[in-house]
């Protein structure tokens, strides 16, 4: 045919030989195939028929591409990182399948008023996971990014370990993941003994019809007879966030399905039924907590987003919940679910709810804290450097940075000509802070950094404090879901090295 014809009329040059070869390097970071795709048959396969006098590259071939793909993508970040002022990270350790135990860093940060996020490293840390080795890593990185004195804070989940490095031993503020704690105060409600004997019995029901391929025919039939929604019944599992409400909703969902499966003799025995009918009380209690689980699936969905803003929600969230949604709440639920406090005056997320002008007429806080927070912020304020211009870090030459430098001169100069009160108001720290208290708030829905465009050179020093705080996640999902979604070490690439594994992660996040 016409292509075949052509493909084997063309000459495969050596800048085409290249630019094939780092094709295929970034097929296998975008796609997380392994390595040895390029030596299977199927690819040759294809490689001869689109480029028959191409050579498909070996492993070693690639992995040197790869290698090559990841200098060039770490001089990237290092010049988004050289641009901004503040950051914030977050961590989490994972186990991979080979038994490796892994740290994701991940670093998040304001540009133009946009959230953006990278991730710094995914290191194997095969010494044991004491909070003077976990401090030791995550000061490492920060030394390594040129990140030192830049970070405002650290988000992580609740482990002893790394709540002991980030209280002690490292210069930043800690945060713990608000899902973690949300979902920690949830547990420690289920251990009431009348919610824990319907959640038994109503995970009892599930794995009744998970590991009965009979019982899960005659759901289907059922589900057909009475025209519901084909759905699976869910398990709950400790671990996952949410799990819980999705079981009960699937559960309330498809009640008389399951009790005509249960009561129908030629799908289920009368001694299994009665073991696994869930009692009118019990259907009664799940009616009752779906309403309630509903709101806190709602809370841990708000929280989790990496693109909006979410620390500055995290106390107003608490409050609504403490105050609307968890009547009565269990002493152990409520000391995790700490309302905000005059000793909590000054947290980032506290400082964060002030930022935002959504939030900061801090209306579910008491006034003796609010008065605290805005002391701290005025502070806050007053510490700031004299300059306002944008701090840039500059390391080796790139394009990119002799552009901003070149900017950056030009504003000097002006300045130094006429001043920086030539064409701005200059307003008192004091002053500054007051007039934005007192603007309006804006509807819970709108977008806090379209404000902040807006709004950012009437109040220049708040708006360098909105940056370094607003960019901090509510949770340390972003760590979290690397390992969830990669899944880069499985039977295929089971062998890779672990310096191997943080660069295709790199590569495939970035």
């Amino acid at each position: 045919t016409t292509f075949t014809a052509l493909s084997s009329s063309r000459r495969c040059d050596q800048s085409h030989v290249e630019r094939t070869a780092v094709l295929t390097a970034k097929i296998i970071a975008k796609d997380m195939l392994p390595i040895s795709f390029v030596e299977g048959d199927g690819f040759k396969e294809l490689m001869e028929y689109i480029e028959p006098k191409y050579t498909a590259p070996a492993r070693k071939t690639i992995m040197a591409r790869l290698e090559k793909l990841h200098t060039e993508c770490a001089a990237t970040v290092s010049d988004k990182l050289a641009i901004v002022e503040n950051v914030a990270i977050t961590t989490d350790l994972w186990t991979a399948l080979n038994t490796e135990s892994y740290v994701t860093i991940t670093c998040h940060f304001i540009r133009q008023w946009k959230m953006e996020n990278v991730i710094l490293q995914t290191r194997a840390m095969p010494e044991r996971h004491t909070a003077e080795n976990l401090a030791d890593m995550l000061n490492t990185a920060a030394k390594t990014w040129n990140l030192k004195g830049e970070i405002t804070t650290c988000v992580h989940d609740n482990a002893s370990n790394i709540v002991l490095a980030n209280t002690a031993l490292l210069e930043w503020e800690l945060n713990p993941c608000f899902a973690h704690t949300l979902q920690l105060a949830i547990n420690d409600g289920f251990k009431v003994s009348s919610i824990n004997c319907v959640v038994g019995a109503a995970s009892r029901l599930v794995s009744h019809f998970h590991h009965s391929t009979v019982a899960t025919q005659a759901l289907k039939l059922k589900q057909q007879q009475q025209n519901l929604p084909q759905h699976h019944l869910l398990q709950y599992c400790k671990t996952r966030w949410n799990s819980i409400n999705d079981m009960f909703e699937h559960l309330q969902e498809q009640r008389w399905t399951i009790a005509a499966v249960l009561s129908d003799r030629s799908f289920a025995k009368l001694a299994e039924a009665r073991t696994l009918e869930l009692t009118d009380d019990n259907w009664q209690i799940i009616e009752e907590l779906l309403p309630v689980l509903c709101s806190l699936k709602c809370a841990t969905t708000a929280l989790c987003g990496e693109s909006e803003v979410s620390i500055s929600m995290v106390y107003p969230v608490t409050a609504t919940l403490l105050s609307k949604h968890l009547k009565p709440v269990p002493e152990e639920s409520k000391r995790r679910l700490e309302p905000a406090a005059l000793h909590t005056a000054g947290r980032a997320a506290l400082i964060s709810s002030l930022l935002d002008p959504r939030h900061k007429h801090l209306k579910l806080i008491d006034a003796p804290v609010r008065m605290a927070e805005r002391e701290k912020l005025d502070e806050l304020l007053s510490n700031l450097p004299q300059n306002d211009d944008n701090i840039v870090k500059w390391n080796q030459p790139t394009p990119l940075l002799k552009k901003l430098r070149t900017e950056c001169d030009k504003h000097i100069t002006m300045a130094t000509v006429f001043g920086n009160d030539y064409y701005m108001e200059k307003a008192s720290v004091q002053t500054e802070l007051e007039n934005y208290i007192l603007e309006p708030c804006i509807p819970p829905d709108q977008d806090p950094f379209e404000w902040w465009r807006v709004n950012e050179n009437r109040y220049r020093k708040l708006a360098r404090l909105a940056k370094a705080y607003l960019c901090i996640p509510a949770t340390s999902v972003p760590a979290e879901r690397v390992f969830f979604s990669s899944g880069i070490v499985n039977r295929l690439r089971f062998r890779l090295s672990p310096e191997h594994v943080d660069m295709l992660i790199f590569l495939n996040k970035n």
